[in-house]
């Protein structure tokens, strides 16, 4: 497996569209780890699964963190979300497994 260069993202505004699934999960904690950045928004229209990651990673402790309800087919609700965004990781998918 290799690793791919992140940007810096020190002081910088990110959005992660479907931030509460198994890869924004994964990428919001690798950010928390390694940079400090101004703010981290977790968009999703999960509310449960935004509760849930309240649970572990607060903004108490994390105080650049910010939860934020939205669909991105919601396009007046993603451009809220993106104002003063310097990167948006786009990570929101739609699932259908057929049984």
């Amino acid at each position: 497996m290799f690793e791919t260069a992140l940007p810096d993202l020190n002081g910088k505004s990110i959005l992660v569209t479907g931030g509460t699934g198994s890869f924004g999960k994964a990428f919001i904690r690798r950010v928390l780890k390694d940079w400090k950045p101004k703010r981290l928004i977790i968009f999703s229209r999960d509310e449960l699964k935004q509760w849930e990651m309240q649970q572990d990673l607060s903004q108490e402790k994390y105080p650049s963190l910010r939860y934020f309800i939205g669909d991105v087919r919601d396009g007046q609700r993603l451009e809220m979300a993106t104002r003063d965004v310097d990167y948006i990781i786009h990570a929101a998918a739609l699932k259908q497994v057929p049984a």
